[in-house]
């Protein structure tokens, strides 16, 4: 019997798993503040820094460093704001050569992190929304993970050149084309995420991240999987997601069971929180290990 789509076979298993990441690259915009402003409050005294990010990029940084061989397929702009985004995924070794580089601003995220961690974003998609579909090239992927920073019709042109396991990270909360809901093999979302997506179909498999609270992996609206995370001090929870979403694709290629993976996933966004930044923040393969064992 042929195995399902996205299960690793005999012929994935013992080597390093291939993954297509397309989405969304921004630079983030930090502001650390004390206390996170009220509706028409103004602060002062924060502190700024540059950091790359956007879902698509920190996904494919957080991949990479976890042991897979990765290719991003975005875009940037034409500009500064473009060589400071793509610095981490050069470091971690992605493959860039089908990033676009296109005539509109690089997006943008402007992120408001207080002192418990918390945070709010506004982005700002600029070349994210400027991605040509009919450039997208997927390759030769094991998985492919997608997000909702980008539209629709380049998701279902990166979803129609996979046979592997399709990703499908529901963030952030918005409608989208009951299509890809049916396309995806594995949906990543929060609550919110969940409520945007009403009574659409929730692919094979499942996965409901509940914050501190860890995270559970349902099939077929069953639970077959619960994991709660390692305890941190929280310092930054902007990638926290996205760690976790990467790190339950790779370790699902790996040919480790659903709760392991799980386990893995929640830790590995546990260790994101801890940490300020968005792809500084992502974890190696050895620090997952190394918290799973304390």
């Amino acid at each position: 019997m042929a195995a399902r789509r996205g299960t690793p076979t005999d012929q994935t298993l013992g080597r390093r798993p291939r993954v297509c990441v397309v989405g969304s690259i921004n630079l983030d915009l930090v502001a650390h503040v004390e206390t996170l402003p009220r509706p028409g409050e103004s602060l002062t005294g924060a502190t700024l820094s540059y950091v790359p990010g956007g879902k698509g990029a920190n996904q494919a940084v957080a991949a990479a460093r976890l042991g897979a061989g990765v290719r991003f397929v975005g875009a940037v702009g034409d500009d500064e704001f473009g060589g400071l985004a793509v610095r981490e995924l050069r470091d971690a070794g992605v493959d860039l050569s089908r990033t676009q580089v296109v005539r509109t601003a690089t997006g943008v995220a402007l992120i408001l992190v207080d002192s418990k961690g918390e945070n709010q974003i506004v982005v700002v998609p600029g070349a994210n929304h400027a991605l040509d579909s009919t450039r997208i090239e997927v390759g030769e992927a094991d998985a492919l993970i997608c997000q909702l920073e980008i539209l629709d019709d380049a998701i279902e042109a990166a979803a129609a050149q996979t046979e592997g396991l399709f990703c499908l990270n529901a963030a952030p909360a918005r409608e989208l084309s009951g299509a890809i809901l049916q396309r995806a093999d594995l949906v990543v979302a929060n609550s919110f995420e969940l409520d945007a997506l009403g009574s659409s179909p929730m692919g094979t498999l499942f996965a409901l991240t509940l914050g501190a609270e860890g995270a559970l992996l349902l099939e077929a609206g069953e639970e077959v999987a619960r994991a709660t995370p390692p305890r941190v001090e929280a310092a930054d929870g902007t990638a926290a997601g996205d760690a976790f979403t990467a790190c339950l694709v790779v370790s699902l290629l790996e040919g480790r069971d659903r709760d392991e993976a799980l386990r893995r996933a929640c830790a590995s966004g546990a260790i994101a929180a801890s940490r300020p930044g968005a792809q500084p923040s992502l974890p190696t393969a050895a620090e997952v290990d190394e918290i799973l064992r304390a």
